[in-house]
């Protein structure tokens, strides 16, 4: 399928395979994928395939079934890791702290007491490391 995408854009091209990630669920429209910063083991990313930059570009249909993949995948995320919380965040401009201008949603499982840094801040973990995580929630579709 031809998605419109941005050449510039990190996620498009993990979306067309131009770049190594480790791939938790995609479909048709969506992929999900292990953040390579990690808040927590199991930290997922959730994109559209196509590019827009925010909740304010996506076209409500895509963003309704972007929100339903999120869903299966953070119920996947907490059985893999037996997190006592997921955290679902989605951050729209610079002001609210968006690196990276392609939409998406970060699932983050979560443990008591816990806090969660700044995205910025965290140390990229090694693509064994993230490849792990990404088989165990592979086991809970």
């Amino acid at each position: 399928m031809n998605f419109v995408t941005n050449s510039s854009c990190i996620f498009c091209r993990i979306v067309k395979k131009q770049v190594p990630a480790s791939m938790v669920y995609e479909d048709e429209h969506t992929m999900a994928f292990m953040d390579i910063r990690p808040v927590n083991e199991g930290h997922v990313l959730v994109i559209p395939k196509k590019h827009f930059a925010d909740i304010f570009e996506i076209p409500e249909k895509l963003n309704a079934y972007t929100n339903r993949v999120v869903k299966k995948v953070a119920i996947a995320v907490k059985k893999a890791t037996n997190a006592d919380g997921i955290s679902i965040i989605q951050q729209n401009g610079r002001a609210a702290n968006q690196d990276v201008f392609h939409l998406h949603v970060h699932i983050i499982p979560k443990f008591e007491g816990q806090t969660t840094p700044r995205f910025r801040d965290l140390v990229v973990a090694s693509r064994e490391q993230l490849d792990a995580a990404a088989a165990k929630i592979k086991l809970h579709f």
